[in-house]
């Protein structure tokens, strides 16, 4: 058979490769529906029209397997949009994420720029490694006496410089056990030392343990000052990380050791080692130097002078610390605890009167040479005689009159005509209290002002001679009244001051103008007073020194010439080097004029003579006025004689009322015991400078002859009231005897 006598092929019409004929056939009647076409469906199998004949069906067929579960059909769309849909969801996410970077790098340097700029940009320069030996380093002072004697070593001692290896291994050992056990196991701050102690605070409900660490102590010691604010615990870190950049942990241990601060004025160990054992550092006992290493956490508190028991109980916890950090064995610990250090006769002593001299020159010393200058031979003005003189008298006085006064403290000053200091008394005792109430203090000079107020109103063409009326005064809502009560009536202007008629003080201090008063306290070198002072300064309403208070008295002693005060003769190094000489001004410093220094000094010499102050004189020319604060809380007396300018003060430190004490009892009689010895041995002489007293330059005021008679009016009805008051008296029945009190014209002022 051939292919040219096969039957012909019939296409199927439900054959799919046959092309549409654009019409739809008509389906038959009664046929099922036709299920709508699937174009995604496979088609079925066809039959190949080549075969030529089927093949023979087998014996056995197996089922024909289940057919596939339907595939979801593609939808590209879909995908395309959960594919944007996830993009977005990660932009979002790494845009939150770059945003909060941002601010929080923005935050950052915020907040470093602020700290930088509100704490740390004047934080002090790091100085070069070999100057950090010496930075800051406050020289130690030798002073000696007007006479070239030696009173006192005053200052920082330091003594040799040490290296670690010239000291026992157990010397720094002590210093870690006790400050920085870590030290060598971390950087300038110590993180895991921080947590420890902000949790041992926090259980502890208060502060128990810091977390400075060894260079922070020293980074403060050496630079900054040991306020408890944030802003030096910054600066104290950034210092610390800056030391521990350019030194070696052994370098910053041993510069240590060399400039920690031991109390008593002792820095480094081995001039702590000099000071409180008379020894070298390296001959240091184990005990002594756990007692020393107890000192720099609280060091004037622990100073083996002031609690030697406490600086103990801390040396054995240091002991016990070492052990513990295998430093030392529990035998060397045993023998240590049983060895008691002995302190030095030489830490035991102490400067007796000179100590309020020494801390103001100390203070100038330094002010003159420098906070680096090396060790100085400082030679003062003070009189070894009149400063023993002045605190004994000082001391004894108040010994004796405390019970009866009500007064606890006194302060003395003296100046030689050329402005040395030669007696500075702060107090009654330096080891019970420190305070230099000659110079820190400043307290109300009640009636001691007035000078100063009749200086201004002199200026202003007052004269001595002129008549003033003590009578009822009021100025505002102020009605000054007199100590003794009452009032006298007309008097002249001498006789005013003579008896320190208030109502005249405040009268002339008006007439004068507080410009004027302010202008004028200043050139005498007072300068605690406003420009301005209210009208109360006629009355010493206003704080002074007893120092500015005796330099301005000074210049009525020198006829009008204002000489700065000073205690430092001559400064050298202890080779000889000269560095510093007092020199007298080459011209001299008028601030007041002659002639009205003379009509001062005139009226304030019958202060002394005639008035308040009678009780100061000793035999000599002498000047002055006595004071009374309000409700007796000070008592002054400022004088002088052609040869010294002295000025007492007597109170209570907590401004207590004395019993009524004034100017011119207790401080007046200190003043005369001290001039009597300052004076024993000089002629007695008077102000050659003096002018004869000036002539009236306008016609006499036509109402003194009325100011007269009227005071002399005054004079009789007092006369005759007292004589009254005294019959009365004797025809009154007697009461007991009672203190016999004196006249109010005679009381001290």
């Amino acid at each position: 058979m051939n292919d040219w006598t096969l039957p012909p092929y019939k296409f199927d019409d439900k054959d799919p490769s046959r092309k549409p004929t654009g019409r739809t056939p008509e389906p038959a009647v009664g046929a099922p529906p036709e299920p709508p076409h699937d174009p995604w469906a496979q088609p079925a199998p066809q039959p190949d029209p080549f075969r030529l004949s089927p093949s023979a069906p087998p014996s056995y067929q197996p089922p024909p397997p289940p057919p596939p579960p339907p595939e979801e059909p593609f939808r590209a769309d879909l995908k395309h949009r959960a594919a944007k849909k996830k993009a977005r969801k990660w932009g979002w996410i790494w845009g939150v994420l770059l945003v909060s970077f941002l601010i929080g790098v923005l935050a950052a340097g915020g907040g470093a720029a602020y700290v930088w700029f509100k704490y740390l940009k004047d934080a002090p320069p790091l100085p070069s490694r070999a100057a950090l030996f010496a930075v800051n380093r406050a020289p130690g002072i030798r002073f000696e006496d007007r006479n070239g004697q030696v009173i006192a070593t005053r200052g920082p001692r330091y003594g040799q410089r040490i290296t670690l290896g010239a000291v026992p291994n157990y010397v720094p050992q002590a210093f870690m056990a006790a400050e920085d056990r870590r030290f060598y196991q971390h950087g300038a701050i110590d993180i895991q030392g921080i947590g420890r102690a902000a949790w041992t605070n926090w259980r502890a409900g208060r502060t128990r343990q810091g977390a400075s660490t060894l260079t922070q102590q020293l980074a403060k010691g050496l630079f900054l000052t040991p306020d408890r604010v944030v802003k030096r615990k910054l600066q104290e870190m950034l210092l610390a990380y800056k030391l521990e950049q350019v030194l070696t942990k052994d370098e910053i241990l041993e510069l240590y050791l060399n400039r920690i601060y031991f109390g008593a004025g002792t820095y480094g160990v081995d001039g702590a080692s000099q000071t409180y054992f008379g020894k070298p550092a390296s001959q240091l006992t184990l005990s002594e130097a756990a007692l020393l290493a107890s000192l720099p956490k609280a060091p004037s508190r622990l100073a083996l002078t002031n609690d030697m028991e406490r600086a103990l109980a801390r040396s054995r916890l240091i002991l016990a610390n070492m052990r513990k950090e295998g430093w030392i064995t529990a035998e060397q610990e045993s023998r240590a605890l049983d060895d008691t250090p002995r302190l030095s006769p030489m830490a035991l002593q102490d400067e007796g009167d000179y100590g309020w001299v020494l801390d103001y020159a100390t203070t100038e010393a330094v002010k003159i040479a420098g906070q680096n200058a090396p060790d100085l031979v400082v030679r003062l003005t003070i009189d070894p005689l009149l400063q023993r003189e002045g605190a004994e008298v000082v001391r004894q006085t108040m010994a004796t009159e405390t019970t009866r006064s009500g007064a606890h403290q006194a302060a003395l000053l003296s100046l030689s005509t050329e402005g040395a200091i030669r007696a500075m008394v702060g107090g009654t005792d330096y080891a019970e209290s420190p305070f230099n109430r000659a110079v820190q203090a400043r307290r109300q000079p009640g009636s001691t002002f007035k000078p100063f107020v009749y200086a201004a109103a002199v200026e202003k063409g007052v004269l001595p001679t002129d008549i003033r009326v003590d009578e009822p005064v009021k100025f505002g809502e102020w009605s000054p009244e007199n100590y003794s009560g009452g009032y006298r009536g007309p008097m002249t202007v001498e006789k005013a001051l003579v008896t320190s008629t208030n109502t005249i003080a405040v009268k002339l201090g008006q007439e004068a103008g507080g410009a004027a008063i302010g202008d004028l306290v200043r050139r005498f070198g007072i300068t605690s007073l406003p420009p301005v002072p209210d009208l109360s300064v006629a009355l010493g309403s206003y704080g002074v020194s007893l120092l500015q208070m005796t330099s301005g008295f000074q210049v009525f002693q020198q006829g009008g010439i204002r000489i700065e005060p000073y205690v430092i003769e001559t400064i050298s190094t202890q080779d000889g080097q000269p560095i510093f000489a007092h020199q007298p001004p080459q011209a001299e410093r008028r601030v007041y004029d002659v002639g009205h220094a003379s009509i001062m000094v005139k009226m304030m010499k019958k202060v002394v003579t005639d008035g308040t102050a009678k009780r100061a004189a000793f035999g000599r020319p002498a000047a002055g006025k006595t004071g009374t604060s309000q409700n007796w809380r000070d008592a002054w007396f400022v004088g002088f004689t052609p040869d010294y300018v002295t000025g007492v003060w007597v109170g209570n430190d907590d401004e207590k009322p004395m019993n009524k004490v004034v100017g011119g009892d207790i401080p007046a009689s200190i003043w005369r015991r001290f001039m009597m010895t300052a004076h024993q041995t000089l002629a007695v002489r008077d102000f050659a400078w003096l002018l004869p007293d000036p002539a009236p330059q306008t016609e006499p005021d036509p109402r003194n002859g009325y100011y007269e008679t009227l005071s002399a009016e005054f004079a009789r009805a007092a006369s005759e009231l007292d004589a009254a008051a005294k019959a009365a008296e004797m025809m009154a029945p007697s009461a007991g005897p009672g203190p016999a009190q004196p006249p109010p014209a005679q009381l001290p002022y």
